[in-house]
């Protein structure tokens, strides 16, 4: 049994001088390949690093929301120049984020950035990776209008059935983290059960939101295994059956 972790950050600073620890351990849990995610120009550059120095990790090329700044073309020039790397992937972690930010003007410094990286990846012809924190509205309303013709996953998936179907119909994927395993995981079980599993991924977002048994503990992608048993037992199938589809899932859309 293999399982692919599409979206972690083993780039981040909580795994300096220990990622080849955390690939390790995600091997021996049958976690074969991962996808480190970039959220600035310096953790991309890092995620790159690490895609060409490991096999099986492989990376996407972004700025998150809450890093969004005014981009430039040089900006675009060194995210494009990335993508030529063999094992770059997506371009993302891109998205809105409003949860912390409720200035008006920096969100829409955030859809400007959304927007642009949108563009980007439909010129490279490449998946995106969406962040959307209590943005729904206006992260489904941007997607229709300036992501047609683009492939990819909402990640840590937190809307409505409703917006989970509209994703449905663009041909994208819902990714889920830890959060499905907490208590109060709310909709996001029911969602889940009702989502056909040909659109799952499975994701850790480490090093944060470690799922049930691991809470408390830094995340990594060894833990993904918790997050597919949770589907598993939700839709009532075997932990084989999940690590399987979403495994050739995550190689559909990211071409792994």
């Amino acid at each position: 049994m293999e399982l692919v972790d599409t979206h972690t950050h083993l780039n981040d600073a909580k795994f300096s001088g220990h990622e080849q620890e955390a690939i390790e351990r995600a091997r021996e849990n049958g976690v074969t390949r991962l996808i480190n995610m970039g959220d600035t120009l310096e953790s991309s550059a890092k995620a790159v690093e690490l895609a060409a120095a490991y096999e099986g990790v492989y990376a996407g090329v972004g700025i998150h929301p809450e890093e969004a700044f005014p981009m430039t073309s040089r900006d675009d020039d060194q995210l494009a120049a990335w993508t030529e790397e063999p094992r770059v992937v997506a371009i993302g972690e891109i998205g809105l984020d409003y949860y912390w930010e409720k200035d008006q003007e920096k969100r829409q410094l955030q859809q400007q950035v959304f927007i642009r990286q949108l563009d980007l990846a439909r010129q490279l012809h490449l998946p995106v990776c969406v962040h959307d924190r209590e943005a729904h509205g206006d992260t489904l309303s941007i997607l229709k209008r300036e992501g047609r013709g683009i492939r990819g996953v909402m990640h840590c998936f937190s809307g409505s059935f409703e917006m989970a179907q509209e994703l449905l119909k663009l041909g994208w994927y819902i990714g889920v983290d830890g959060p499905l395993t907490f208590k109060n995981a709310a909709k996001l079980p029911e969602i889940v059960q009702k989502f056909p599993l040909e659109r799952l991924l499975v994701e850790t977002d480490a090093p944060y939101m470690a799922p049930v048994p691991m809470r408390g503990k830094q995340n990594e992608p060894a833990f993904v295994r918790f997050v597919a048993e949770k589907v598993a037992e939700i839709k009532g199938i075997s932990l084989e059956t999940v690590a399987k589809q979403t495994s050739q899932n995550a190689e559909e859309l990211y071409g792994l």
